[in-house]
């Protein structure tokens, strides 16, 4: 699905050089890399505060942490995306809403969110998932007006552009009020191990937060606020570091392969490519073209509509094309979060897209001979 090797033979020297230099000075944990790394995606996604951390579930936990959160709050979220989004809320005892989704996008539908505010309501928790850009216009619009926070799950997202209805651009994970992601080595900025980072322009947030991820200290043996210990080690922020000015080029990589997939794809039957939502596109939503920023395809989903997407999951797999498949169980059909409120009318989407969906290899270094061999493999079955 990815290739890690590729992708590292490119910045070798560097990544090489850089681990040798963190493991001489012996400044494992909150060296210089750390805050080099931190300064530099803070300038990269012009936000005030990057607070990096052990890792991606970490940092969704450790943001509504810094919120001030209290058990029995209600946090709304998508019911289709991975379990680290929902996984926090629970820990924390809040309780989480699932709601459904866009069938395009696959984020968070505004229109369900509405429907889904209490008095209990607290946040909204949208996710870019697979690299789109959820409808920040709306979402940001109905927390204002129920007095609500954002919490942006970018850890699929890094990289991609919002543009708001008024023309202004913004990375995503600086729209909300508070933004989680991961560093994990799959996604589009990744480390060599676990890694993560909370993204704010709320000083006080940010001062709070940086408590938090080192036991609630400011001065060292003086715990001001309940914290944990979640920290990015300094090997891995050097990797960062080494990769960061190449998340560009990655992410256009990434659009230039999902190009050449949905132009194969194009007109087959029993094949729905996927659709770049972001409204300053110019083309066709099925069309992806060489300006759409707004979707980094941390994931390239089909959805595949003959109810054959299981087999053509087996197909690939004897032809030696890795695939998988991303979600297979709603979260409100898991057991960890079945809740007697939700009701399976409330969820027609997510019930259909977890038949349907199926994501190739996607990752920087595919090149044209790969792509061929894996579309013509899914036409050949598809229209068979």
């Amino acid at each position: 699905m990815v290739d890690l090797k590729g992708q590292y033979e490119q910045i070798k020297d560097q990544v090489d050089s850089s681990i040798s230099e963190v493991i001489n000075s012996t400044a494992f944990i909150n060296g210089p890399e750390v805050h080099a790394f931190q300064k530099e995606l803070e300038d990269y996604l012009d936000v005030k505060h990057v607070i990096p951390c052990a890792n991606g579930t970490d940092a969704l936990q450790i943001a509504m942490m810094g919120l001030g959160l209290e058990p029995g709050d209600e946090v709304i979220t998508a019911d289709f995306t991975f379990a680290a989004t929902v996984e926090v809320i629970a820990l924390l005892r809040l309780t989480p809403v699932l709601v459904d989704v866009d069938p395009d996008s696959f984020n968070i539908d505004p229109e369900a969110i509405k429907k889904a505010i209490t008095p209990k309501t607290k946040a909204i928790v949208p996710v870019h998932l697979f690299g789109q850009t959820a409808n920040m216009d709306q979402i940001m619009s109905i927390a204002k007006e129920h007095n609500l926070f954002v919490i942006e799950d970018n850890a699929q997202g890094i990289g991609a552009n919002y543009k708001f209805d008024n023309g202004k651009v913004t990375k995503t994970g600086a729209i909300g009020h508070v933004a989680s992601t991961s560093f994990f080595p799959s996604k589009n900025l990744g480390c060599y191990g676990d890694g993560g980072a909370i993204f704010t322009n709320d000083d006080d947030l940010a001062h709070t937060i940086r408590g938090i991820v080192n036991h609630g200290m400011y001065k060292r043996y003086h715990h001001d606020v309940v914290g944990v210990n979640s920290r990015l080690d300094s090997i891995q922020a050097t990797i960062l570091r080494a990769k960061l000015p190449n998340l560009d080029h990655y992410n256009n990589a990434r659009r230039a392969a999902a190009r050449k997939y949905s132009n194969a794809f194009a007109g087959i039957e029993h094949i729905i490519t996927p659709r770049v939502e972001g409204n300053h596109c110019n083309t066709d939503h099925n069309t992806i073209c060489d300006t759409c920023d707004c979707h980094v395809f941390h994931q390239y989903t089909l959805r595949i509509t003959n109810d054959k997407r299981d087999d053509l999951v087996q197909h690939l797999n004897d032809n030696g094309i890795p695939c998988g498949v991303y979600y297979p169980i709603p979260l409100h059909s898991q057991k960890a979060y079945q809740d007697d409120r939700y009701n399976e009318a409330d969820f027609p989407i997510t019930n259909q897209l977890i038949n349907e969906v199926i994501s190739l290899p996607m990752h920087t270094e595919l090149d044209d001979e790969q792509i061929d061999f894996i579309t013509k493999t899914v036409i050949d079955f598809v229209n068979k």
